[in-house]
């Protein structure tokens, strides 16, 4: 990422910060990875409301995971809003020979990004209006995606 475009953060409220920003500028998709998803507000009433507005609006969005525990657990709000939406919200695992990847990042509409440079640290920057600074994310992304498989169904059949 380039300097200019560049807002570094190193504690989890400035990157809640960041990540909620991104999320209000997010219109048509929203690409995600992390590995369990922990640290992400996915359960708070605000970034329910933000992806409701998202959604709602036409919005699509892919999550790719290694373990999607914690967001069964402790996600109410997001395991009800997958039923609601599930026609616009994708959830992935890893196989286990992804594990070994460790960053964390949101993209939304390949223009916005929030990226931690390791999942155990609140350390990372984000870019807006900077699409150049998504790419090599993106690029991740899609290979994580291609090797994925569908976790997280709306219904314990997966219907």
């Amino acid at each position: 990422m380039t300097d200019a475009a560049v807002h570094k953060f190193n504690s989890h409220a400035e990157f809640e910060a960041q990540l909620r920003d991104c999320l209000g500028r997010a219109q048509v998709t929203l690409k995600m990875f992390d590995p369990d998803f922990s640290v992400f507000p996915l359960g708070s009433s605000e970034t329910d409301a933000a992806l409701r507005r998202f959604l709602a609006g036409g919005g699509a969005m892919q999550l790719a995971m290694h373990d999607s525990a914690h967001i069964e657990r402790n996600c109410p709000r997001f395991v009800r809003l997958l039923r609601e939406f599930n026609h616009k919200i994708e959830v992935r695992a890893t196989p286990r020979s992804l594990h070994h990847l460790t960053d964390s990042f949101c993209i939304a509409d390949g223009t916005h990004i929030v990226r931690r440079f390791h999942s155990d640290h609140m350390r990372g920057e984000a870019a807006f209006d900077a699409p150049a600074a998504t790419d090599l994310s993106q690029e991740r992304f899609g290979a994580i995606w291609i090797e994925a498989v569908s976790t997280l169904h709306p219904t314990t059949t997966g219907l």
